[in-house]
């Protein structure tokens, strides 16, 4: 009969009484103790630690999108493709997680609903900075985050910075030799289509191996585009297919609302200017 097996005997450190251990370097007890159902209900586990999680890949996506979009200013390009590729890979993260909500039926999330009050998901202050910093901002957004002054205050501040949009378009119109007409950096403005970027960007695709570098950052933002759209149209047949055409627990019209969300580009140009090669 073989022994069992015992690490330490390969070295490996098995007292961590006056060294920092795995859980608390990761801070796991606070972690780990954060899921607090309200009800007696098995789903509502399920439920929280969704959104929980869901909350930590979108904390990883903005340190990725701020630091890509100062890279990007400094024309250090290579960095930047990468940090937006992570950003892609967490969309895609974040879209997986859909399916494991889905196992949960109506009757089941109908036992603890009532105990979510007004929370919603629209309220995700990270969320909302995730849309601000890729340009799709909407100033009444910040009057669901009044009540946290410090929320507010950070959203406040995003819509006074130029969005990772507005910094690509520089680096397009720089290259080109041009200048695009000042209304297109709207700051607390969704971004609009404008056809003189739509003009520039079918240059660079027309003669990709004369402007790679913007090539490849167009490619990036359609792929990060590509991975969002996915995300948004996951969660509304995910709320469709758990709660049909209720209005949400934060007052939205549901699943009419999230449709209407499908519907916003971020980089239209990147999109419509396919149709014209």
């Amino acid at each position: 009969m073989t022994d069992a097996y015992d690490p330490a005997g390969d070295g490996a450190q098995m007292s961590f009484a006056r060294d920092m251990s795995y859980a608390d370097y990761l801070s796991l007890d606070p972690i780990l103790g954060a899921q607090n159902r309200l009800s007696d209900a098995h789903d509502e586990m399920l439920f929280i630690i969704q959104h929980q999680t869901s909350e930590l890949w979108m904390r990883l996506a903005l340190h990725e999108l701020s630091s890509a979009r100062i890279a990007l200013i400094a024309d250090d390009f290579q960095p930047a493709f990468k940090m937006l590729t992570r950003v892609s890979r967490i969309f895609d993260q974040l879209n997986n997680a859909w399916d494991v909500l889905r196992t949960m039926t109506p009757s089941e999330y109908t036992a603890f609903r009532d105990k979510l009050g007004a929370s919603s998901g629209f309220q995700s202050h990270q969320y909302r900075l995730i849309e601000f910093i890729l340009g799709n901002r909407n100033r009444a957004m910040l009057k669901v985050h009044e009540h946290r002054p410090e929320l507010h205050h950070m959203l406040e501040q995003e819509l006074r910075t130029r969005s990772l949009y507005h910094v690509v378009l520089d680096k397009l119109a720089a290259r080109l030799d041009t200048r695009f007409d000042p209304k297109i950096y709207r700051m607390d403005q969704p971004h609009q289509h404008d056809n003189a970027v739509m003009a520039a960007w079918t240059t660079i695709y027309q003669s990709p191996r004369d402007h790679w570098t913007l090539y490849e950052l167009a490619e990036k933002l359609v792929d990060l585009e590509d991975y969002f759209r996915r995300w948004r149209f996951n969660h509304v047949t995910t709320v469709e297919r758990i709660i049909g055409f209720k209005r949400g627990t934060g007052g939205t019209s549901g699943v009419k609302y999230l449709r209407k969300m499908l519907e916003v580009e971020l980089f239209p140009e990147l999109w419509n200017m396919r149709g014209r090669l």
